[in-house]
């Protein structure tokens, strides 16, 4: 569903994607992992026409978003949805306005019809009957679980998750992970996720990505992950989680 072609990404002298190429199959969950400042994120970036590549190609259902004006890529991104890692909802929209937002956006529906999807949504994920609270009422699993049931409300095609664990308590990140995968088998859809967090990748994932310094080194069935006797991948794995974790996924 999704090709990415040696895609290149400089900020000024700082190369941050270097000949980045994979693909992503439709209806999977590829989870990315890499250390902090590896291009994680700014590969997410580039997928959903946020920026644009140096060089390079990504293609969605072969057609090539890299070369497409401003109206067509448009046109071609609205399929796709993301969970910013702050949840990015809007401080002056109450929550069900936040999650309604893409709604109104891309979708003709009734005042009432947008309202039961709303509430359906926010049931999905745990949060019924607080649409008319604020963002800054809510804990910051709350607001993960709020922007996420804002996609679930738009229901996208392809899902891109931008490090949706991060400052999370283990519990509140558990509960994430679940809705991911509840999120995941709702809509059918692709999802890449970008992530440090290895407990995460290896319960919400199908295949596996390491990059490495702008590079992805390696992409596996995570069960085969933890295999890889590269001493880049062992020094990630010993270093992010226990070895008995590691014993237990092998």
């Amino acid at each position: 569903m999704i090709r990415i072609e040696d895609l290149w990404k400089t900020y000024r002298e700082h190369v941050v994607l270097k000949g980045v190429s994979l693909e992503i199959r439709e209806g999977e969950t590829l989870v990315i992992l890499g250390r902090s400042g590896s291009g994680k994120s700014v590969l997410l970036r580039q997928i959903i026409g946020i920026e644009k590549p140096d060089s390079g190609k990504i293609y969605i259902d072969d057609v090539e978003l890299t070369s497409l004006k401003e109206e067509a890529l448009y046109q071609k991104i609205h399929m796709m949805g993301m969970l910013f890692q702050s949840g990015a909802l809007l401080d002056s929209l109450t929550v069900g306005e936040n999650v309604a937002f893409y709604l109104k956006e891309h979708n003709h529906l009734s005042d009432q019809e947008m309202k039961e999807q709303v509430a359906l949504a926010l049931q999905m994920v745990g949060l019924e009957g607080i649409e008319e609270k604020m963002p800054s009422d809510l804990s910051g699993g709350m607001k993960k679980r709020a922007a996420l049931a804002r996609l679930i409300a738009y229901s996208p095609k392809i899902l891109l998750y931008d490090e949706p664990t991060t400052g999370l308590d283990p519990i509140t990140a558990m509960q994430i992970n679940d809705l991911i995968l509840k999120t995941q088998k709702e809509l059918h859809a692709t999802s890449i996720v970008v992530t440090h967090d290895l407990c995460s990748a290896f319960h919400i994932a199908d295949r596996i990505a390491l990059n490495h310094e702008g590079q992805i080194l390696y992409i596996t069935p995570k069960d085969e992950f933890p295999n890889i006797e590269d001493p880049r991948v062992q020094t990630f794995l010993q270093n992010a989680i226990p070895e008995s974790y590691l014993k237990h996924a092998r």
